[in-house]
């Protein structure tokens, strides 16, 4: 029969397809062990600048973790690849694996990083082979699960330029899983706390005090919230390291959890989780700016007690030299009130700068983005001083006699302790040398440490007083007191009187016109007033209630019209012969990644060494030749108003004021910090050295 012959011929050849499937299950049980290698499919980009393999660690068991592994190999050492976050630029890797639906893929492992700055910006990046973990559990269709895991990556290669890699996957065995675990950041076994104030993002990580720390960094996972090549600042409280870290100026600013790395350095390092809580604040500083080693606490003491003493000859003291040469003047008169004198000027001073280190700090802690010589940034602290200021003048020019500051021979003896006070509120606005260090320090102490720096302070400021109060040679090298005080005194009115023009165009730089025009006429208010005391006091009568009744009217008109005509300042270019653009990070980074040097100033309208460094040594004509020859990018921060974004970046700094200049040479991972006295040709010199 033909059947039987057909049917014969199709039984042979279903026999030899079956055979042929035997052999093709067989050949696949070694790819369930993912042996097999099949051919690739086309890759869209190549991957000959890093290639990858994927391996497997031994075979998937049904709800236990397995672990594969990217193992990277880069073609040359030049050619580097990215963390999960890649920093300011580059490309994290994007894996798919093709897994049975009931398979869970985990968060991808890997080492701990390196930073990698260029023109200002911070990569994360792996140099060198380096493996990424990939764990995997397996679920109920693992037991019949053939295999072998196949998928793709997509990663980035890079550089002096970078160049996209694609690989297609299929695992194999073997590989070195020990090395590789080992190689792996592993996880810290308690919970983070971070918390977001201002500008800065702090994170409580739980590590024992004993571990050391030679090069700590974080690397937060997360994207767009941190600004990556900004400098950490980190800080032990007991068992907890505090990592303070600014945030980026154009991300979320917000983040409800958080993940990351914490970096010890060499390499090692451990993974954390954070949640939203408290975190303390104080603590022992370990890192800054730079990750420069901190001062111990005798050199800031030492650097807190010169700045104060320098500052009795800095130039924005200058306005209160009066009042302590009069006070100086009236300390030869007996050796006890010269001690009386000099103890009391010292507790005016000494309590002054303590009491506005503490609100300094009360203020920081409460997430005030503040810093030192914060009250002349308030329009109405400078409003009082203004008054003050206009009151001093009358009383130095003989208007009105008032006890408290009177020089007058044979009068009332002086309120040292009052003027102590003023001295201080008025003189501690400058920065000048040796406080800066000892003031950024201060920021970061615990509270008792850094009131003890703030009193070092004004112990300095105070001393030349307390000095000629008790060593007797150095009164009488004094002027003998006479007639010629009271002439003297009236000769001193006419500094105090600028002063109060100085304050007065201050009041309307923070307020506006209007805002300065009503502040001038309560000061004309107040000085009609004490002109009429004066008259009744030379009179013989009782003085004081008349001031009340013709200041009053003015105090009331002031408290009334100055809130509501108070304009806020806005952002402005300041005039200069240098092309400065106002500072913001966005201008800094674009500026950096020009390759050309960059100088970055800070300045504020009521810091008097800032208009002195800036009309010796920047605002010249040779440092604008310079600039102009060698490229510079010059760009300026004006802290005469509060500013949270410069104030957080001096804080980074390390700086509690102004003036702050910084140069960055071409393509330098930091900033160097010239001295807050600027010679003449410094700025020309640093110019021709890049050229």
């Amino acid at each position: 029969m033909p059947h039987a012959r057909i049917f014969p011929s199709i039984g042979r050849q279903f026999a030899a397809w079956v055979l042929a499937l035997l052999a093709s299950v067989l050949l696949a049980v070694p790819a369930i062990a993912q042996d097999s290698t099949p051919a690739p499919r086309a890759p869209l980009f190549g991957s000959d600048r890093i290639a990858v393999a994927l391996y497997a660690e031994g075979q998937p068991v049904a709800g236990e973790e397995w672990l594969l592994a990217l193992h990277f190999i880069p073609s040359a050492p030049e050619w580097h690849g990215y963390w999960s976050n890649p920093g300011d630029a580059g490309e994290g890797m994007r894996l798919s694996l093709d897994l049975p639906p009931d398979w869970q893929v985990g968060e991808a492992r890997y080492p701990v990083p390196k930073r990698l700055v260029l023109s200002g910006l911070m990569n994360h990046i792996y140099e060198g082979p380096y493996t990424i973990l990939v764990p995997v559990v397996p679920g109920p269709s693992a037991a019949g699960f053939a295999g072998p895991v196949t998928g793709t990556v997509d990663y980035l290669a890079c550089s002096d330029i970078c160049v996209p890699q694609h690989a297609d996957l299929t695992a194999r065995t073997g590989g070195d899983f020990a090395r590789w675990r080992a190689a792996i950041a592993p996880p810290l076994d308690a919970k983070a706390r971070f918390a977001i104030k201002g500008e800065t993002l702090r994170i409580a990580i739980p590590l024992p005090a004993s571990m050391a720390l030679s090069d700590p960094h974080v690397f937060v996972a997360n994207q767009r919230l941190v600004a990556h090549a900004a400098p950490q600042t980190f800080r032990r409280v007991g068992d907890v390291l505090v990592a303070a870290i600014p945030l980026d100026d154009f991300g979320t600013g917000k983040a409800d959890a958080l993940e990351g790395i914490l970096a010890f350095g060499d390499g090692i390092g451990v993974r954390f989780a954070a949640d939203l809580g408290a975190v303390p604040s104080g603590g022992e500083p370990l890192a800054g700016p730079q990750d420069a080693p901190s001062p111990a606490l005798w050199t800031l003491i030492l650097g807190a007690l010169a700045g104060g003493l320098l500052l009795n000859i800095m130039p924005c003291v200058f306005p209160i030299l009066s009042l302590k040469a009069i006070a100086l003047a009236r300390a030869g008169e007996s050796e006890a009130k010269a001690r009386a004198e000099g103890l009391a000027y010292t507790a005016g001073v000494v309590l002054a700068c303590l009491g506005l280190g503490a609100l300094l700090l009360a203020l920081r802690a409460g997430g005030e983005q503040i810093g030192w010589a914060f009250q002349l940034q308030e329009p109405g602290v400078v409003v009082a001083l203004l008054v003050l200021a206009a009151a001093i003048t009358a009383n130095f020019a003989g208007l009105f006699e008032l006890p408290a500051i009177s020089v007058r021979v044979g009068g009332e003896r002086m309120g040292a302790f009052a003027t102590g006070l003023l001295a201080a509120f008025v003189a501690t606005p400058c920065t000048g040398p040796f406080m800066a260090a000892a003031l950024g320090a201060a920021l970061l102490l615990p509270v008792p440490q850094a009131l003890l720096l703030f009193a070092c302070l004004g112990f300095g400021l105070a001393l030349p007083f307390l000095l000629l109060g008790f060593v007797p040679p150095l009164r009488r090298m004094l002027p003998k007191p006479g007639a010629w005080m009271e002439r003297f005194r009236r000769i001193m009115a006419i500094p105090m009187a600028l002063t109060a023009l100085a304050l007065l165009w201050l009041t309307v730089q923070l307020g506006g016109r209007p805002f300065g025009l009503i502040a001038l006429v309560l000061v004309i208010g107040v000085v009609m007033g004490l002109f009429v005391t004066g008259r009744l006091q030379r009179a013989g009568k009782l003085a004081w209630p008349a001031f009340g009744l013709v200041a009053a009217p003015f105090l009331a008109f002031a408290l009334i019209g100055l809130p509501s005509v108070f304009e806020a300042p806005s952002a402005r270019a300041r005039e200069s012969i240098l092309a400065a653009q106002p500072f913001s990070r966005e201008a800094l980074a674009e500026a950096r990644a020009s390759g050309q040097p960059v100088f970055l100033y800070f300045t504020a309208d009521w810091c008097v060494t800032c208009k002195v460094n800036e009309a010796a040594a920047i605002e010249r004509e040779t440092t604008r030749a310079a600039f102009d020859q060698a490229g510079v990018t010059v760009l300026v921060g004006d802290w005469t108003a509060r500013d949270e974004a410069i104030t957080a970046f001096l804080t980074e700094q390390g700086a509690a004021g102004v003036p702050l200049y910084l140069w960055y040479a071409p393509n330098a991972a930091a900033p160097e910090q010239l001295p807050q006295v600027l010679t003449p040709d410094l700025l020309a010199e640093k110019a021709s050295g890049n050229r």
